[in-house]
């Protein structure tokens, strides 16, 4: 038998720890507005900014009191039943196959992964005839650029990079 929760629901806690958060946040920036003190900004600041915290709990509560039937979970929490039928079961059908081929083709042929293992045993199994591209950089202008910061000459040699077209 479920529970039967009255009142504030299932999640009390969030309930009064949002209350809390709410009156300390309102005393505090009270305070800052009708006491004549150095760091009333301060207290203004500091209790806005705590009935602004106190929006996660009442966010929490809500969420924690939201009711769902379980038959509108069964698709969410993998409770699906075997026996569907019709279009629905028929495209959940295709649509697993799909994405099972095509996790089960990216991990033969080493998917796109990082790895370094991969990328390895991805090149060992190139056929030999594959043509690699190869790149040259050097540096193109011999002379040095002569540039004057704060009275010193700094000679500087100027780089670029090349590529061959692939």
């Amino acid at each position: 038998m479920d529970p039967v929760y009255r009142g504030l629901g299932r999640c009390v806690c969030c309930f009064w720890l949002a209350v809390a958060f709410d009156i300390v946040g309102l005393v505090v920036l009270l305070i800052g507005v009708f006491v004549n003190v150095f760091f009333y900004d301060l207290l203004i600041y500091a209790g806005a900014i705590v009935i602004f915290l106190s929006l996660i709990w009442w966010v929490f509560w809500y969420s924690g009191n939201i009711e769902v039937p379980p038959a509108e979970l069964e698709d969410d929490v993998g409770l699906l039943k075997k026996d569907k039928g019709g279009i629905s079961g028929a495209v959940r059908r295709l649509s697993s196959r799909v994405s099972s081929s095509i996790r089960n083709s990216l991990r033969r042929n080493g998917g796109p992964s990082g790895d370094s293992r991969t990328r390895a045993h991805r090149s060992a199994r190139e056929p030999p005839g594959t043509p690699q591209v190869a790149v040259a950089m050097t540096t193109m202008n011999p002379h040095p650029t002569v540039s004057s910061v704060a009275g010193c000459d700094v000679a500087m040699p100027h780089t670029t990079t090349e590529t061959l077209p692939t």
